[in-house]
């Protein structure tokens, strides 16, 4: 493509469920697109899988730049996290998070995440139907365990709303708005930070404030406030989006979920498909290439913003049979969805433990579940990095 053929990005999906109608003929024909982000700057579109997994496994290129010539995305400052992101300091900083998602925690803290589930239920169904599952169930859920897991107040969710949007904000906030939201963030975190330092109890930020990585060296306050500041966000806003979507994949055609009613042992494998078809996932991964790379599918030059669309890169015919279908027994399943190589996500068996939880108790408790409109009805979110439903009405 031609600077002049620039396509203006992001590609809005069909619906909740069915993707973007040029994700299969860019695939297939223009593999490496030229686009045009809301700033008006020029990127490069990857979205074939291969072009995809290659670049962001690379720990060459950073996941964010500061670079003068990097593309923005929109005219509005973005927000720059402190917690180093290449090289030995960022990853020794992940393997400080990483004993907080192994798999024994994850099955430790399950019991509470499905008492919390249980009880969730029990809410919505007594405020009657129809209900918005993602307001009453996909919401609350996650924050709460992540809530939990730094040792916030839960109290406090409607306001980590409010901050994780204005983070993520492409076209929903103004500046002025985004930098208010973000100060009070930082502020807030600072507090928390300051009196975990005083009592450091037995959460996360508590953990990192008193261990030392494998360099002896201690997280600096400016790190464990960004980190508590991109835990809570990543915590809650992906998860929550992705419950809604999720059960709007199911329900949309409820033979799916019929098929998990009958067996409900496909939960696991039915989660990672749901990941996979994703239609709605967002803005995609950044990538700034400051030096020529060859990918399968083209060149990118040094100076090039790539944008990785891990969505179209899960119903790449060449990697998923059928890609088009929805097979809750589908097993491998090599979904990005994640990423993958040194960014790839530090929270990943967290969230996979979450919507697990969510199916099991979903299946069990409301086995008659059902959408309450036509998916086609189902309202998008809009003016944010991530992809998500803004409601997800259902009946019982």
């Amino acid at each position: 493509m031609t600077e002049r053929e620039a396509i203006d990005y992001p590609l809005a999906p069909i619906d909740a469920i069915e993707p973007p109608t040029e994700w299969a003929e860019l695939r297939e024909q223009c593999p490496v697109a030229y686009v045009r982000l809301p700033s008006g700057d020029q990127a490069a579109l990857l979205t074939r899988y291969d072009d995809i997994r290659q670049l962001i496994g690379d720990p060459r290129f950073a996941r964010n730049s500061s670079e003068k010539d990097a593309a923005r995305i929109s005219m509005l400052s973005q927000q720059e996290s402190p917690i180093p992101r290449l090289g030995e300091g960022h990853q020794r900083w992940r393997r400080m998070l990483t004993k907080w998602f192994t798999t024994k925690r994850m099955a430790a803290l399950r019991p509470q995440i499905e008492a919390m589930a249980e009880q969730l239920v029990d809410e919505m169904v007594a405020g009657g139907q129809p209900a918005d599952l993602r307001a009453g169930f996909g919401f609350p859920l996650p924050v709460w365990v992540i809530c939990h897991l730094l040792g916030v107040p839960n109290e406090d969710r409607d306001r980590f709303s409010h901050w994780s949007d204005t983070f993520l904000s492409v076209s929903r906030y103004s500046q002025s708005e985004i930098d208010a939201a973000q100060a009070e963030f930082t502020t807030y975190m600072a507090g928390h930070v300051a009196a975990k330092r005083a009592a450091p109890g037995e959460d996360l930020l508590g953990d990192l404030i008193t261990r030392a990585d494998a360099a002896g060296e201690y997280l600096s306050d400016d790190a464990l406030v960004a980190t508590g500041k991109g835990l809570l966000i990543a915590g809650h806003e992906t998860t929550t989006n992705m419950i809604g979507k999720m059960m709007a994949m199911l329900l949309a055609d409820r033979s799916h979920w019929e098929q998990l009613l009958a067996d409900p042992s496909l939960v696991r494998t039915a989660v990672e498909e749901t990941l996979r078809y994703d239609a709605n996932a967002g803005f995609g991964l950044t990538r700034y290439v400051d030096e020529d790379v060859e990918l399968p599918g083209g060149t990118l030059t040094a100076g090039t913003t790539a944008i990785c669309s891990l969505g179209s890169a899960n119903r790449d015919e060449s990697v998923f049979p059928d890609a088009a279908e929805l097979d809750l027994s589908r097993s491998p399943n090599v979904h990005m969805s994640f990423g993958v190589g040194p960014h790839s996500c530090v929270g990943q068996s967290l969230a996979r433990t979450e919507l697990q939880v969510v199916l099991e108790v979903l299946l069990r408790r409301l086995p008659t579940l059902a959408l309450g409109v036509p998916v086609g009805e189902l309202p998008p979110v809009e003016g944010l990095l991530v992809g998500g439903l803004q409601k997800v009405p259902v009946v019982w």
